[in-house]
């Protein structure tokens, strides 16, 4: 404060020396500047395209000119499309050969792999074995297909060859989608092996060791040591598996295209086909749009079931 020099006394305000400090300011601030990039790309790549697509499965439109809008005709032509609800229980068919046979032999093989094989032949071995059964997954999906093709070929595939008979695998209408779903086991089999393989090493050895000197068996340590213990990565594969067989497209447009007789189409490939093919673009956008919403549904069901059961 200022001092008067007749008086002494002291007169006026205090000077304010106060400054605000840069970690201050961006404390305040927070991370909000950084989730920014983000948040605009998610706009544009996914938010903006998803709403768009809404839009248009309202309307009738070819993809040149302008969209007519005729509310929701193509939903309810969706009821009664029995092509639409085949390609659901098709998608079903593969949800089984995408998301469960793969996770539970997953499952199995990692508890061998890592209880058995690891302890008896070495980690090295283990190892090998792990990344021998993850090699389809870094393999193309297109490159795959193709091979795959080249093996199923009714006239020089390797399979019929090695088998000695002439079967068309992808070409006839029973034994289609059997055969995709096989070659999707395998390509599928390395993604939950690898996750449950490392949800392993954080269980505590000892559990294990108290276990076999009780005298439990294999079989009684994976039940009640392996699968209570990575419970949370069996549900993240199941998740991400169950999306994926889902919005699958690429082995059916590689493989057979839907055929024979839409034996193995699917909502991501008969949406495709309204798209393109047929230039029916607002049904097409309709079939994603449901299919979307099926993801979305299913996703939260299943972290609901997944917090209940933690809470638990």
């Amino acid at each position: 404060m200022a001092v008067d020099q007749l008086t002494g006394r002291r007169t006026g305000a205090r000077p304010s020396h106060k400054r605000t400090h840069p970690g201050r300011a961006r404390r305040r601030i927070g991370y909000w500047p950084y989730l920014i990039p983000g948040i605009a790309a998610s706009v544009l790549v996914i938010i903006g395209p998803f709403l768009m697509n809404v839009y248009v499965s309202f309307t009738k439109w070819t993809g040149i000119g302008d969209p007519r809008w005729i509310g929701l005709d193509n939903y309810t032509r969706l009821l009664s499309d029995s092509i639409f609800w085949g390609s659901f229980r098709n998608n079903i068919a593969l949800i089984l050969a995408i998301a469960i046979v793969p996770t539970l032999i997953g499952l199995m093989m990692a508890a061998t792999l890592f209880d058995y094989i690891g302890k008896k032949f070495g980690p090295r071995t283990a190892s090998a074995l792990r990344a021998a059964f993850y090699l389809p997954q870094l393999l193309p999906i297109a490159v795959a297909g193709v091979v795959w093709g080249w093996m199923l070929h009714p006239s020089y595939g390797a399979l019929n060859q090695i088998l000695g008979i002439k079967v068309n695998w992808l070409g006839d209408q029973d034994l289609a989608l059997p055969t995709v779903m096989a070659v999707m086991v395998w390509f599928q089999l390395g993604y939950p092996l690898v996750i449950f393989m490392a949800a392993l090493q954080r269980i505590d050895p000892s559990l294990y060791e108290a276990a076999q000197i009780d005298g439990a068996t294999w079989w009684q340590r994976f039940r009640h040591i392996t699968v209570p213990s990575i419970r949370p990565e069996i549900y993240v594969v199941l998740l991400t598996s169950t999306v994926a067989a889902l919005k699958v497209f690429g082995p059916i447009f590689v493989l057979t295209k839907g055929g024979p007789a839409r034996a193995t189409i699917v909502p991501s490939y008969f949406s495709y086909q309204n798209f393109f093919e047929k230039a029916n673009v607002g049904y097409g956008s309709a079939i994603a749009t449901v299919l979307a919403v099926i993801i979305l549904v299913i996703t939260f069901v299943f972290l609901r079931f997944q917090n209940t059961k933690d809470a638990r």
